[in-house]
């Protein structure tokens, strides 16, 4: 063994999230049931754990947020299942708030390929790390959320440093104390689940930990950004029937109109709930009611109270 994994195998073996815990040592002995219950009871601290964190988190959230709002970019970078799910949580910002392309972005170390396969040494360069980054010419206006279970990975701490470098907003998101992530960040949020059901296991509790607060910042972001009308997605794309569906749900919930009022709103407004349920509520037409949201930021309450005088 070299000087040089003696030195990983001591940093891992004092990391919390890579602990091994004697008393479950013969798991595999148990029934299927007994398993299932241990990973239930492991599971149901993993909230309390974020929870802790919840001052860190908002005050993530407001900056980045501030951000987004003069134009900016919110960034994942990760690698294996930390970076997966950055770039689940940027899919899915699309259909469920319309952000533009691009508005919110995944990179995982490793490219593509690595969302599906492991790419071996990917996670261990800060070097491409600041590559991906550059390629998508991160600017001071951006937000860049490094995202590790351990808060040790060089890709993720790389892309910290380096977006910080470039005056971007950094956000270093790990499952350890202490953490070189959420050192090199502005806004560091440690989320200390402890040691896995499984040794070192980081896709289990810490995975968990990891989508809870990925779920916070894009969503509530998006709150902020005026997304949503209350607890509705008024900004919702209607890309299938499910989701057109669900648009003419939304406009009957936030509106109180009916089937053929909501049809001739959507109509009007080519099918965009935020505006088609201003023209209902405002009495205003689909022109009108798209320039009182372009005034108002988006945001439909200040749109509405600028309708209502």
């Amino acid at each position: 063994m070299t000087t040089e994994h003696r030195a990983l195998r001591s940093e891992l073996e004092a990391l919390t999230t890579e602990a091994f815990r004697p008393e479950l040592s013969e798991i595999d002995t148990l029934s299927t049931l007994d398993i299932a219950r241990l990973m239930n009871g492991e599971d149901a601290g993993v909230a309390g754990a974020v929870a802790l964190r919840l001052p860190e988190i908002s005050g993530a959230i407001d900056a980045v947020a501030a951000r987004m709002a003069q134009g900016g970019r919110l960034i994942y970078a990760g690698a294996g299942t930390a970076g997966r799910l950055g770039v689940l949580d940027a899919s899915e910002c699309p259909p469920t708030f319309n952000t533009a392309p691009g508005q919110v972005v995944g990179v995982i170390a490793g490219g593509p390929e690595a969302m599906v396969t492991s790419v071996e040494g990917a996670e261990d360069s800060a070097e491409l790390a600041r590559k991906d980054l550059d390629a998508l010419g991160v600017a001071a206006t951006d937000s860049v959320v490094g995202v590790s279970a351990s808060g040790r990975t060089p890709y993720a701490v790389g892309a910290v440093e380096h977006a910080r470098a470039l005056g971007a907003l950094t956000v270093g998101l790990s499952c350890n104390a202490g953490s070189a992530l959420a050192a090199a960040a502005e806004h560091g949020i440690e989320v200390v689940v402890g040691p896995e059901l499984l040794t070192g296991s980081t896709r289990l509790k810490a995975g968990t930990a990891q989508k809870l607060v990925l779920n916070m910042l894009s969503t509530i972001t998006m709150i902020r950004l005026g997304k949503t009308y209350g607890n509705l997605m008024v900004d919702v794309r209607a890309s299938n029937e499910k989701l057109r569906a669900r648009s003419r749900r939304i406009v009957a919930l936030a509106t109180g109109a009916g089937d053929e009022e909501i049809e001739q709103a959507l109509t009007a407004t080519g099918g965009e709930v935020k505006n088609a349920v201003l023209v209902i509520l405002a009495g205003v037409d689909g022109p009108t009611a798209a320039r009182l949201l372009e005034e108002s930021g988006g945001h439909l309450r200040a749109a509405l109270a600028t309708a209502a005088g």
